[in-house]
């Protein structure tokens, strides 16, 4: 039976599991979608020696960069962005072949684009790890200008107690990449300027878990639009399903 997967560190609450094992069924595929819950990226050797029947594995975080001196090719999108998300695993006398592609710019931009207003030409990006990588250059395949937000001072980039109502204004769509508001954490928010937000702010928010955030409550409570990643990871999943079954 062939074996799908996900790596990345936790898996409580990994929505992949769930979407391929109803695909696998509803579909009569004869092939299992397993969570590897690893620590470390390099742990992934241990999976592939472990699982023979490997063909096709999604990475989430932690693992989105540091996977990618593992593998043996990579699509060039995913060079360009930086991170992979997807791995397709082809074996050859008893070795497993990785190949690495990315899923979340094909995501994010088919679920932002129908929200996307004329107004809407310049984006704050929240957290700087993997997914905000390809955040970014989905926004720039969109003409949409970027800048990222950190807790610490950086050239280039905002702190979080430099978003003044201005900054808003001039910055109207708010991605969260960040794990921030994700559950068991459903309490917490980035820290924006809530109050200054208003019908013209798009919120969009990568986590999915749950599905109204703090932040999407709060920005919606000021007339925001706002978006979680559900969409965006289905939009994902198929692609992977591609990616995983393609010759190139």
């Amino acid at each position: 039976m062939d074996t799908y997967g996900i790596i990345g560190f936790p898996l409580g609450h990994s929505f992949s599991r769930g979407f391929f094992t109803e695909k696998f069924r509803r579909e009569g595929i004869e092939a299992q979608y397993l969570n590897f819950p690893i620590e470390h990226a390099d742990e992934l050797r241990q999976v592939l020696q472990e699982h023979p029947t490997l063909r096709g594995l999604n990475v989430t975080l932690p693992h989105k960069q540091a996977v990618i001196e593992m593998l043996d090719d990579i699509d060039e999108k995913a060079q360009r962005i930086g991170a992979v998300n997807v791995i397709r695993v082809r074996w050859h006398d008893g070795k497993p072949r990785l190949k690495g592609f990315n899923s979340d710019v094909i995501g994010f931009t088919r679920s932002i684009r129908p929200l996307l207003r004329p107004y809407h030409r310049k984006a704050l990006v929240l957290g700087t790890g993997g997914a905000s990588r390809a955040i970014r250059a989905g926004l720039e395949s969109l003409g949409v200008e970027w800048k990222y937000v950190s807790r610490t001072p950086c050239e280039g980039r905002f702190t979080y107690d430099e978003l003044s109502p201005e900054v808003l204004h001039e910055y109207p769509v708010v991605v969260n990449c960040s794990p921030v508001g994700m559950f068991p954490h459903v309490d917490e928010s980035p820290a924006l300027p809530y109050d200054a937000l208003s019908e013209e702010n798009l919120l969009f928010d990568l986590v999915y878990n749950p599905e109204e955030t703090q932040f999407m409550r709060r920005g919606a409570e000021h007339g925001a639009t706002v978006k979680n990643g559900f969409e965006m990871l289905h939009i994902q999943a198929v692609a992977s399903w591609e990616f995983w079954n393609s010759e190139g």
